[in-house]
């Protein structure tokens, strides 16, 4: 009887201190976070268009596309395919990918396109596309939006993000089409 009154009063102090003080703690230090730790929301004309930090589907001509996700950008919920490089669903799932984007950038040969813009995340969230899939589609949005491709190739090289120890330049692809948005 001794030791189930202290097994139960163990339990009684863990479960106040992980389901009460802990979480009290966490939402104590979002607070001071930016925007009291609800993210980093981006806004057009006081709009909220989306999250600095979620990516999202993007998929029209005029648009830079942003990384395929695995569970259709659904922020309530990350995650991967869990499908490997043998899994034949998974293999055919990115020729597709491959397919359609040659189709909308026949500029290109396979061997050109980076692995990250046909390959989805592990969180399937990533906001983020490589220096080099924001680069390759410059000449398809430039020429849907009918703009100089200059002008948004510069735009693009404004938007490359460099890391500041080790790691590949990346670009956010909402700021990159808010910014797109915003060109005239």
């Amino acid at each position: 009887m001794k030791n189930i009154l202290s097994m139960l009063r163990l339990t009684l102090v863990l479960a106040a201190i992980f389901c009460l003080y802990y979480p009290m703690v966490v939402f104590g230090i979002a607070q001071a976070a930016p925007n009291n730790g609800k993210g980093e929301i981006l806004t057009v004309d006081g709009k909220t268009v989306g999250y600095r930090r979620i990516g999202q589907k993007f998929d029209k001509p005029g648009f830079f596309w942003g990384r395929p996700s695995a569970i259709g950008y659904d922020a309530s919920g990350s995650g991967g395919s869990n499908k490997g490089p043998s899994n034949a669903e998974y293999l055919a799932q990115v020729q597709h990918r491959i397919d359609s984007f040659l189709i909308a950038h026949p500029y290109l040969k396979k061997s050109q396109i980076p692995s990250d813009i046909v390959t989805a995340s592990g969180s399937g969230l990533d906001p983020h596309i490589s220096a080099q899939a924001a680069l390759i589609q410059v000449k398809r949005v430039a020429r849907e939006r009918q703009l100089k491709e200059s002008d948004v190739r510069f735009l693009v090289n404004k938007h490359i993000n460099t890391p500041a120890i080790a790691g590949r330049e990346t670009v956010n692809v909402l700021e990159l089409n808010i910014g797109l948005l915003q060109l005239k």
